[in-house]
């Protein structure tokens, strides 16, 4: 059975109508469907659950939404043998809709899903997941999760009236570089020690970020690691640490064009988990959804979790 799960108030509001132009191809096509909205942050997630919890071995679960939304549905699925997802990007950044390399037309959207659907299940294509743990808590993520500052810029977009602003002039992926200048200079950096798949610790001074990546891109389209693959069965960690902001600052644009990774203070590592202390409490993302702050933080990749529609 095809499930839709519809976040109406994503890109500004401008969600309802691309459902409605969903909603069309599935008539002149005659598709079974049910669709369910949600309503507020953390709804979609629950939504999801319940979809999991009805009698069927084959559920095709399509979020409508941006990155968040698409967050929250994956967290929401409680068994992923009897889930094949899929996603129509109607966000600001569509960071997973580019990893997946879908179209940007949500008409063109549903067909590849519909199209997909026809596939087994041992036909279907899966991707890892990664997934974060911090404190007594931990969630999942597609695309990428991170310490420091990706993730403060990932909190401050969840409330930016920048946002809201360049959405409406469709320049919303603009949000994340506009957002990523005004709080390099005022963020406290920490020191950090970093150890990948259980070997020997690395200490490195002033970290500024540390982001693990699934996905090339986050933010946007910002390539983070531009090397990374998400069936690979590991994380690409890119870092920055050890230089002065002024020097970060000077290096975005490296960094949007993907050059940045022979660059002294930065660097990209692929492993299949990382576990980071720090000397003080960052703000940590998953997928752009604001964790919390913490000292702590522990990432691992889990391979082939999640077969996709596309």
């Amino acid at each position: 059975m095809l499930y839709f799960i519809v976040n109406e108030k994503s890109k500004s509001g401008n969600a309802k109508q691309i459902w409605k132009d969903i909603e069309e191809v599935l008539k002149v096509r005659n598709v079974s469907y049910q669709v369910f909205v949600s309503e507020y942050r953390g709804h979609a997630g629950k939504l999801a659950g319940e979809i999991c919890a009805m009698d069927d071995d084959d559920i095709c679960l399509v979020a409508v939404g941006g990155d968040g939304t698409a967050n929250e549905v994956i967290n929401g699925i409680t068994d992923f043998e009897k889930v094949r997802f899929g996603v129509i990007p109607t966000g600001s950044g569509n960071d997973l809709a580019r990893g997946l390399a879908l179209s940007k037309d949500p008409k063109n959207g549903i067909v590849h899903i519909l199209n997909a659907m026809k596939k087994t299940r041992e036909d279907t294509w899966c991707m890892d997941l990664g997934e974060v743990i911090f404190g007594d808590e931990k969630r999942l993520f597609a695309i990428s999760s991170g310490i420091g500052l990706d993730a403060l810029v990932c909190k401050k977009a969840l409330k930016s009236t920048i946002k809201d602003i360049l959405n409406k002039i469709r320049l919303g992926k603009l949000t994340y570089l506009v957002l990523t200048v005004q709080s390099l200079f005022t963020m406290q950096t920490a020191d950090m020690e970093i150890v990948f798949d259980k070997e020997e610790s690395i200490q490195k001074k002033r970290m500024i970020f540390t982001a693990a990546m699934n996905f090339k891109a986050e933010g946007g389209g910002v390539p983070m690691a531009p090397a990374a693959s998400a069936c690979d069965g590991k994380l690409s960690f890119c870092e920055a640490a050890g230089i002065p902001k002024w020097r970060t600052f000077l290096c975005l644009p490296f960094l949007v064009a993907a050059k940045h990774t022979s660059i002294h203070g930065f660097s990209v590592t692929d492993a299949k988990d990382c576990t980071i202390h720090l000397s003080r409490p960052m703000v940590v993302h998953a997928d752009g959804e604001y964790c919390g702050e913490v000292a702590e933080v522990h990432f691992r990749c889990l391979p082939g979790k999640l077969c996709v529609l596309k």
